[in-house]
C-alpha cells in the first residue's frame, strides 16, 4: 500500500519532516491561520515558513482558504488542512454494541454506524470479531483506505494509551504486544487505544457542549452504571503517567459494606452512579413505595436503567427522589474537584445524562453550597449535548489527534 502524501511529508523523521508536523498540529488545534501566525508559533521567519506550506500545498496536505478580512492593509491569505488528505476511523466499544465512525482531516464526520451489536468479552474470539466488525464498516461504506491515518478503538476499562495496552480486558493475549499492535497487524492499519470516558469527554469538549467556547479546563463526569472521570487541562487530555487518570468511581468514602464491581468496598459508585440508582430505588420499590414501575416489580420483570429514566422523565416522584439523593451526593464530591482543578465547565453525561435538568439542578445545588465562592463562580455545571454521539465522536477525534501528538 503507498503511504499516504500527508505521512510521508511529516513522518520523515527530519528536522524538516518535524516541522511540517508541528504545522498541521497547529492547525488541528487553532484551525486556518496566517502565514503570520504560524511563523509566530514556530519561531522561524515568514519566508521559511512559506516555503514549507507550498511544500505542502503542492502536496494537497493543506489549502489556502482565501484572504482573512482585517481592518488595514493587504489581506493576508489563511492556510488549513487538506479536508482530503487523510481520514480516520473511530470505534466506540460497549459492552454489547459498538459505534463506528468515519472522519476527514478537518474533523467532520463522514459516516457514522451506531448500535452494531456486539459482546465484549474477555476473549480471543471478541478482537477477532471486533477486527471483522471494522472491516465491514470499510467495505460496506466503499471506503478508500490508501489515505486512513489511524483508528482509535475506545474501551471500557483501564487503558494506557501511551503503550496501547489494556488492563481490564484481554490481559492473557498480551503477553507479548499490545492489543493496539495487535489490532493494528490484524486489521493492516495503525492503532491507537484508550479508555471509553475520555473519548467521551473529548468528543463534547471538541464537538459538544464546549465547541466554539474558549474552554480549556473541562471535566466530564460519566454517570451510567459507574461512575468515570475526564480530566481537560489546558486543552490537552490529562491521562496520567500511566493512563489511568479519572477512577473517579474508585475512591473508597463510603462505610458502607456495599461490594463494588472493582471489588473494593465503599466506592464512590457503590453510592452515585446508574448501578446505584437502580439498587436504591429497586429496594424501595420491593419495600412496598409507589412507583409507575411498581407494575414490573409485582409482575417479576427486570426494572431496567431505561426505565427509570423514562420514569425520572415522566416525573416519578419516587424516581425523583431517588434520583435528588444520588445529584446531592455527586455535587459534595464534585464540590471538591471543583475547588481542586478550578475548571470553566463541568459536563454530567453518560446515560444519567438523559434526565437533563432533574440531575442538573441537585448537583449544582451542592456544588454551590460546598465550594469556595471564588471557584465556584467560575464554573458552569452543564448537561452533556451529543447523548450517545459522544464516544463516537470523541474516538473519532481521538484518532486524529493522537495521530499528531496532541491529546495528553
Amino acid at each position: 500500500m503507498t503511504e499516504p502524501a500527508l505521512l510521508s511529508e511529516i513522518e520523515s523523521g527530519t528536522k524538516v519532516g518535524q516541522i511540517k508536523s508541528q504545522i498541521i498540529a497547529y492547525c488541528i488545534e487553532h484551525g486556518p491561520s496566517t502565514i503570520t501566525d504560524l511563523a509566530h508559533y514556530l519561531m522561524l521567519s515568514t519566508p521559511t515558513v512559506t516555503k514549507f506550506i507550498t511544500e505542502l500545498e503542492n502536496k494537497k496536505c493543506i489549502a489556502n482558504y482565501g484572504k482573512l478580512e482585517t481592518n488595514g492593509g493587504r489581506y493576508p491569505y489563511i492556510y488549513g488542512l487538506h479536508p482530503e488528505a487523510g481520514i480516520f476511523i473511530g470505534v466506540d466499544v460497549q459492552h454489547d454494541r459498538v459505534h463506528v465512525g468515519l472522519m476527514n482531516l478537518v474533523g467532520a464526520i463522514l459516516v457514522q454506524e451506531y448500535d452494531i451489536p456486539y459482546i465484549l468479552n474477555d476473549d480471543a474470539s471478541s478482537i477477532a470479531e471486533l477486527c471483522t466488525l471494522i472491516r465491514n464498516f470499510i467495505t460496506d461504506h466503499q471506503i478508500d483506505t490508501s489515505n486512513l491515518l489511524n483508528i482509535n478503538i475506545n474501551l471500557p476499562g483501564r487503558i494506557n494509551p501511551m503503550t496501547g495496552y489494556s488492563y481490564t480486558f484481554f490481559q492473557q493475549i498480551q503477553k507479548k504486544q499490545s492489543l493496539a499492535d495487535i489490532i493494528g497487524e490484524e486489521l493492516g492499519f495503525n492503532v491507537t487505544l484508550d479508555n471509553d470516558t475520555r473519548g467521551m469527554a473529548y468528543g463534547e469538549y471538541t464537538q459538544g457542549v464546549t465547541a466554539g467556547t474558549e474552554a480549556k479546563n473541562v471535566l466530564y463526569i460519566n454517570m451510567s452504571w459507574g461512575l468515570g472521570l475526564g480530566i481537560i487541562l489546558n486543552g490537552k487530555i490529562y491521562t496520567g503517567k500511566s493512563g489511568f487518570s479519572g477512577e473517579f468511581g474508585h475512591i473508597s468514602i463510603y462505610d458502607n459494606e456495599i461490594l463494588c464491581p472493582c471489588g473494593k468496598k465503599g466506592c464512590m459508585q457503590t453510592e452515585i452512579g446508574g448501578l446505584a440508582l437502580h439498587r436504591v430505588l429497586t429496594q424501595r420499590i420491593a419495600a412496598g413505595e409507589v412507583s409507575v414501575l411498581s407494575d414490573l416489580h409485582r409482575e417479576g420483570k427486570v426494572i431496567t436503567l431505561p426505565d427509570i429514566i423514562n420514569a425520572i422523565n415522566n416525573e416519578d416522584v419516587l424516581c425523583l427522589e431517588v434520583l435528588d439523593s444520588v445529584g446531592r451526593k455527586l455535587g459534595r464530591q464534585l464540590a471538591g474537584l471543583i475547588n481542586i482543578f478550578n475548571p470553566e465547565v463541568v459536563i454530567l453525561g453518560g446515560t444519567l445524562a438523559e434526565t437533563g435538568e432533574f440531575l442538573r439542578l441537585p448537583v449544582e445545588t451542592i456544588v454551590r453550597t460546598y465550594t469556595l465562592n471564588v471557584v465556584s463562580n467560575d464554573t458552569s455545571i452543564k448537561i452533556a449535548s451529543l447523548g450517545k454521539e459522544a464516544g463516537l465522536i470523541g474516538s473519532c477525534m481521538m484518532a486524529r489527534s493522537r495521530r499528531f501528538g496532541k491529546i495528553g
